[in-house]
C-alpha cells in the first residue's frame, strides 16, 4: 500500500493542507485559535467549507483549491497542481497525491459530556467514503484521483461571536474505505419507483444512507491535530513525525491495512513514543440488520378501549 517514493513531486499535497490548515486554526502550543464564520444562508450553505477552502487558497504556494461547483457534490473541494496534472496520464493521476486529491469536510460537535458526537460511526448521506473519488475533467471526462477526509469539531469559543476547531483529522480515504468499486456503485445512476401511492405522484428515489467509521471518535485523536497517510509514504516533510501506527483489520484480508497518523513536531514532546493503535474507531456494541421505525409520535392522553 506505499508509495513510491520516486514519484513525488513537490511534496505530498496533504501534507502541505495539514500544515496550512494547523498552522491557522492553531496556536504554535497547538491551542485552538478563535475566529469568525459567517452564518448560514440557507440548509445547503456551508460557511465553513468556504472558509477552509479560502485559507488553502491563500497558503498553498503552487497549488490550486477549487471548491465544488454547487451543493450536494462530492468532493467539497480539489487540490491541484494543474499544470503538473496536464502532463501526466489520467491513470497516473489515481496514485498521485503529490499532484492532485479531493478533499471532503466532516463537520462533529461535541455533547453534553464533551465527547465528540457520533464517535462509533458518522452519517455519510449517499456518498461513502474512498481512498479514490471521482470527478470530472472540463471536458466530463471521468476522472479518478486521491480521496481524502478532514474531521473537525466544531465548538462556540468564549469570545462572543467566534468559534474553534477543537480537534482536527485529515486522513487519506483508504483509511475508511478502500474499496473503490463499491464506491462506484453507489455513487452512479440509481433506477427510481415511480407511480407510488393513491394518486400515482409518488416516488421513491432508493437514495442510501450510509454510516462509516469517525476518527476523531478515537480518544487518542481528539484534541490535537493529526494527518493520517498510508505507511510508508514519503509525506516530503521534515516538520511532521510520527504519533502512531495505526491497524485496520479488513474483512477476509490476511494483513492489516497499516497507517501512521503525523503531527507536528513542536506537538510532541521530545520523549514521545510511537503507539500502536489497533481497530481504535468505536463502533456500536450491536448491530442490526433491521432499521428502526420512525419515531413515535405520543399524545398527552389515552384513548379508552371501550365500546361506546
Amino acid at each position: 500500500m506505499a508509495d513510491n517514493p520516486g514519484q513525488r513531486h513537490q511534496g505530498h499535497l496533504a501534507a502541505m493542507v495539514f500544515m496550512a490548515l494547523r498552522s491557522v486554526f492553531s496556536d504554535a502550543e497547538g491551542t485552538p485559535l478563535p475566529f469568525l464564520l459567517r452564518d448560514k444562508r440557507n440548509t445547503q450553505d456551508d460557511p465553513l467549507d468556504e472558509h477552509i477552502a479560502e485559507v488553502l487558497r491563500t497558503s498553498l504556494a503552487d497549488a490550486t483549491c477549487v471548491r465544488a461547483p454547487g451543493p450536494l457534490i462530492t468532493p467539497d473541494m480539489v487540490i491541484a497542481r494543474a499544470d503538473a496534472c496536464r502532463r501526466t496520464s489520467r491513470d497516473a493521476l489515481r496514485m498521485r497525491p503529490d499532484l492532485v486529491l479531493g478533499l471532503e469536510v466532516k463537520k462533529l460537535q461535541r455533547t453534553k459530556s464533551g465527547g465528540v458526537a457520533r464517535a462509533a460511526g458518522l452519517d455519510y448521506n449517499t456518498t461513502p467514503p474512498c481512498g479514490t473519488v471521482r470527478v470530472y475533467d472540463e471536458k466530463l471526462t471521468p476522472l479518478d484521483i486521491p480521496g481524502f477526509y478532514l474531521f473537525v469539531c466544531l465548538e462556540r469559543a468564549a469570545d462572543a461571536g467566534k468559534v474553534i476547531l477543537s480537534a482536527m483529522v485529515l486522513c487519506d480515504g483508504n483509511l475508511l474505505n478502500a474499496d473503490f468499486e463499491y464506491y462506484l456503485s453507489i455513487v452512479g445512476e440509481r433506477d427510481k419507483e415511480i407511480g407510488l401511492g393513491t394518486y400515482g405522484d409518488g416516488v421513491d428515489r432508493k437514495r442510501p444512507m450510509l454510516i462509516f467509521a469517525n476518527p476523531l471518535g478515537a480518544s487518542e485523536l481528539d484534541h490535537a491535530a493529526s494527518l493520517i497517510l498510508r505507511a510508508n509514504v514519503d509525506i516530503g516533510s521534515e516538520q511532521l513525525r510520527p504519533a502512531y501506527r495505526i491497524l485496520r483489520t479488513a474483512e477476509g484480508a490476511q494483513e492489516q491495512a497499516a497507517f501512521t497518523a503525523y503531527r507536528l513536531a513542536t506537538d510532541l514532546g521530545p520523549d514521545h513514543e510511537v503507539r500502536q493503535l489497533a481497530n481504535p474507531f468505536p463502533v456500536p456494541a450491536e448491530r442490526q440488520t433491521a432499521t428502526q421505525a420512525r419515531g413515535r409520535f405520543r399524545l398527552p392522553f389515552t384513548i379508552s378501549s371501550a365500546p361506546e
